[in-house]
């Protein structure tokens, strides 16, 4: 059988990549392709989104958005240009920037992937929206600190956090975010394009129930003996040992002559530890000839246990949605450069096109206006400084000959 060379080429080359959803904020037009849910929450609670490059970047015209209001709750959604669903075989990239202008103390910055299709309701979309993917940093206090990933299973009806806590960046500077999900039940995780973490998801996440369980039909036996000590029968408490008082008066000490006990009350000698007290009787320990070691619960194989193939499945019904629900105390925060690819190399190209080509430039800035602050408090100390504090003491330095 003959094969012509256009046939053999289109066998040989790869898919070419689907996007379904690409945000870069950079013309007015952004928040006509965004809706602010504005039924979840009152207009008094809800912060407003500002359209900016920053106060430090790579490129002035290249804008992402910005918490602008403390102590809010921030919504924004948008529909993808195309539906991802699960069922096609491929994989899921997520990938976005973040970057924190102010010091952020409590607040998250994650990204969510929804279902929905038609009956999504973006002006209700908040907290309680069903989600298939939850991605990226959240901190609250010195304790929280993370990027989260969290996926959904139809399986469970349920939302899984990664077992394992998955590190974030906090300083003031972007930081680019990408979560791949595979058809094979593998995932990854990526910051600034390095690879942070990766794995099966059985391993990472609770998609599947154990392999293993406690038999229920066995249990530890009544007559079963698992203390190594016991008291050793043949040792008795002392004659008179519960009568040794654990303080007693100083025998040494006298009643003061001016005491009056009409005045001052009937006078007590001072109390001290006594000696003798030993705390309470306990009876020597010696070994346990009965003893049978620590009962160890029989383990079987989980008759309710099967493999699950479609755990990378967050979107078997369609995802048609990406938005941000978020509460942030201290507010600054940019968002910028978000895509929704079924490749990876998309993904990162693209980063090279944004991310990358804006990360010296936008890292040389702040670090000029860093310089700049700190010249501008050291100008605004008193004059002389610590210089003033220093005592003339001529040809004294205040030590003796030998210094």
């Amino acid at each position: 059988m003959k094969f012509s060379t256009l046939a053999a080429f289109a066998l040989a080359a790869p898919a070419a990549a689907e996007v379904y959803f690409k945000e870069q904020f950079n013309d007015d037009g952004w928040s006509d392709r965004w809706t602010v849910p504005s039924d979840w929450k009152s207009k008094s609670e809800l912060g407003e989104w500002k359209h900016t490059s920053g106060e430090w970047y790579g490129d002035e015209a290249d804008k992402g958005i910005q918490t602008s209001e403390e102590a809010r709750f921030y919504g924004l959604s948008a529909k993808l240009d195309k539906t991802f669903n699960s069922s096609d075989g491929k994989d899921l990239v997520i990938q976005y920037a973040v970057k924190h202008e102010q010091d952020l103390d409590c607040g998250g910055s994650y990204i969510k992937l929804l279902p929905g299709g038609d009956s999504f309701d973006s002006a209700k979309f908040g907290g309680d929206t069903p989600y298939a993917v939850m991605f990226g940093p959240d901190k609250c206090g010195s304790s929280n600190q993370k990027a989260h990933v969290i996926l959904h299973s139809d399986e469970k009806k349920d939302n899984l956090l990664i077992k394992k806590e998955v590190s974030a960046e906090w300083d003031s500077l972007t930081h680019l975010y990408t979560l791949v999900l595979r058809p094979d039940n593998t995932f990854e995780v990526f910051v600034d394009n390095k690879s942070v973490r990766s794995g099966k998801l059985e391993d990472e996440f609770d998609f599947l129930l154990p392999k293993t369980i406690k038999d229920p039909d066995q249990s530890k036996p009544d007559d079963w003996v698992d203390e190594a000590e016991m008291d050793d029968p043949e040792d008795k408490k002392p004659e008179g040992y519960d009568d040794i008082a654990e303080e007693i008066p100083d025998p040494e000490a006298k009643k003061p002559e001016d005491w009056d006990d009409e005045d001052d009350g009937e006078w007590e000698p001072p109390m001290f530890d006594n000696p003798q007290y030993t705390g309470e009787w306990r009876a020597n320990r010696i070994p346990n000839p009965d003893y049978k070691g620590k009962w160890e619960h029989p383990i079987i194989d989980n008759p309710d246990y099967k493999y699950d193939d479609k755990m990378h499945a967050v979107c078997a019904d369609g995802c048609t949605h990406v938005g941000f629900e978020l509460w942030q105390v201290k507010t600054g925060t940019i968002f910028d450069d978000i895509i929704v690819t079924d490749s990876l190399e998309e993904a990162q190209t693209f980063a090279e096109e944004t991310f990358f080509k804006k990360k010296e430039g936008e890292k040389k800035m702040y670090d000029d206006i860093q310089d700049e602050k700190r010249k501008e408090e050291e100008a605004s100390m008193p004059e002389g400084g610590d210089d003033d504090m220093d005592m003339d003491m001529g040809d004294d330095d205040g030590f003796g000959d030998e210094f």
